[in-house]
């Protein structure tokens, strides 16, 4: 297991983390100021600073990207189903552009929350099955663009509208159905907020082994959430065994950047951004 203690070179800050207090370029800075030499950054946020802003602030820089969030939300009707291919491939593009190392599916619920104005569907098996297909379909994209897929499956209270996708082993599977070679093209984004309830992380993380670990998110479950979407917390703060997780992790040979995402309206996003900087810093070395 890596040792984190004397300095934070693995650290990456997913910029949805104090998206609230600046725009992308203004992150970058307070990055850089800090030491940190990742980032995640969000689409809406290269989109309101423009995308070539974004590359030369990054390249200035010397950042490297831990990944780049995100594509999916697959589901969706016939009317918005061309609409759903168009905004991947620009997500593939995109993330090319910037030099991630992987775009990060967020694949999508139900297709009328996915994709605004499908019909409303409760089919939940159709959605699942919508998400493997355009995967499928992108991943030809992808391979031509040699930008990775990883693929996020997000906790369960997330299956209607965000993901239907909720467990390492669903990802896995559809991993191994589309890419059985193990390419390094197709794999998983791994964050412990949502999926370190499952009785079989410890098995999936060995399934998916160092081919289909692309990447690796942290932060905290607080008990009690205020929110399932805004209320996570800063590592140490709630009751996730991170260490443990890492360990697991990395024993099957991930050697990435630990990827600080924090989404907090009543707490981490009403704080300076340079205090939320130097916590991330302190808890990379302390708790992670």
């Amino acid at each position: 297991m890596r040792d984190f203690s004397s300095d934070h070179s693995l650290l990456s800050i997913n910029t949805a983390t104090v998206r609230k207090q600046g725009n992308l370029l203004e992150i970058i800075e307070a990055c850089a100021r800090h030491g940190i030499r990742a980032i995640s950054p969000w689409r809406d946020q290269v989109a309101t600073v423009g995308l070539d802003a974004a590359v030369k602030a990054v390249k200035t820089h010397g950042f490297q990207l831990s990944g780049y969030c995100r594509g999916g939300m697959f589901p969706a009707d016939a009317a918005h189903a061309q609409e759903a291919r168009d905004d991947n491939r620009r997500a593939v593009d995109e993330a090319k552009a910037l030099g991630a190392v992987c775009l990060v599916l967020v694949v999508g619920g139900l297709p009328h929350t996915s994709r605004p104005g499908s019909a409303v569907s409760h089919d939940l098996a159709g959605a699942r099955q919508q998400v493997e297909d355009g995967i499928a379909e992108l991943l030809e994209y992808a391979k031509t663009a040699n930008m990775p897929l990883a693929i996020e499956p997000l906790h369960p209270m997330y299956a209607a509208d965000r993901a239907c996708v909720n467990t390492l082993e669903q990802a896995l599977d559809i991993c191994d159905r589309l890419d059985p070679a193990k390419s390094g093209v197709l794999g998983v984004a791994a964050d412990v907020y949502h999926i370190w309830w499952d009785p079989n992380l410890y098995r999936d993380i060995r399934r998916a082994g160092r081919e289909r670990l692309l990447a690796y998110h942290v932060c905290d479950w607080l008990v009690p959430t205020r929110d399932m979407l805004t209320d996570r917390g800063m590592m140490g703060d709630g009751v996730i065994e991170l260490k443990k997780i890492r360990q697991a992790v990395e024993a099957e040979g991930f050697a990435g950047f630990s990827e600080v995402e924090i989404f907090s309206e009543l707490d981490w996003w009403t704080r300076p951004m340079d205090e939320v900087l130097k916590t991330c810093i302190e808890r990379h070395k302390s708790v992670v």
